[in-house]
């Protein structure tokens, strides 16, 4: 199903953590992970991008708290989480499964934006406890991701300074409709870590396109629960009928001209998006 929505209301909240509580998961492998938890209700589960932490997810906290109970993880070599490889989606899928096991979470609505999403879905593929998947705005066929960042690996693989100047190549392409002060707030809390980056990429430089869109379909192919993902930008109807093809009752939701972050371009209609979605499950 695709559901091309129109603009939303245009509330906002900002969350101060003030309610939130900070602690911290050990997984199995022996990887400390930080989070924030806060609000009463069905457990959901928020996951950041490439570079972020669990504080991007500020404006729409309050809104989500108010309806759930909300942990907010910062994934491994991000925030304050141990820098300690490896940062393949499987991996960050199983420390999300000890975050899980750990808080005794109930069949969570797991949360992801960009790698975020990745990460959920290969969660939600490998079987792990969930309710539903929600994907903000990362295509799962990264063959074409690939493309698009191969002009920049010689830099992002390069010295300190090639490598930063790549990733504000990187970010500058999504911004699209992000208010200036938002885009500055991400900007403040986001940590380009050289290591960390490459890591999170290292499969998307080493296989072919081929070989992601095959290994993607392999992970999406094991999702039993429903799966929900927004886009802030057409992704076009060839990658619609791919992922309907892997997971045929996905629903996909295209929010014209909010780019890369269209939950922080519109925080309430996010909040509401999700409730309808998780009031169906």
């Amino acid at each position: 199903m695709i559901i091309h929505s129109g603009a939303g209301g245009d509330a906002r909240s900002t969350c101060s953590y003030a309610a939130a509580r900070m602690d911290r998961v050990t997984t199995t492998d022996g990887t400390s992970l930080a989070y924030a938890q806060c609000g009463a209700g069905r457990d959901l589960v928020l996951v950041h991008g490439i570079t972020e932490n669990h504080r991007a997810w500020d404006p729409v906290l309050d809104g989500l708290a108010s309806r759930w109970r909300v942990t907010a993880v910062d994934v491994r070599g991000h925030g304050a989480s141990d820098r300690r490889p490896p940062y393949d989606p499987a991996t960050c899928a199983a420390d999300l499964a000890s975050v899980v096991d750990s808080l005794a979470l109930v069949e969570p609505l797991m949360v992801g934006h960009s790698m975020g999403g990745v990460i959920v879905s290969a969660y939600g593929g490998a079987g792990y406890p969930a309710r539903g998947v929600v994907n903000v705005d990362q295509p799962m066929a990264l063959g074409g991701f690939k493309n698009a960042l191969a002009p920049l690996q010689p830099m992002l693989e390069g010295d300190d300074a090639s490598f930063r100047a790549a990733m504000a190549m990187v970010f500058g392409v999504l911004d699209g409709a992000l208010p200036a002060p938002e885009r500055a707030r991400l900007d403040a809390l986001s940590s380009p870590e050289h290591a960390v980056v490459l890591g999170v990429w290292e499969q998307v430089f080493v296989c072919s396109g081929d070989e992601l869109d095959v290994l993607a379909a392999r992970t999406l192919s094991g999702i039993r629960v429903p799966y929900l993902a927004i886009h802030g930008s057409d992704p076009g109807a060839q990658y619609v009928q791919w992922l309907l093809g892997v997971i045929a009752d996905a629903r996909v939701e295209v929010w014209p001209d909010t780019g890369h972050y269209p939950h922080l371009v519109d925080p309430a209609r996010f909040v509401e998006c999700l409730d309808q979605f998780d009031g169906g499950l």
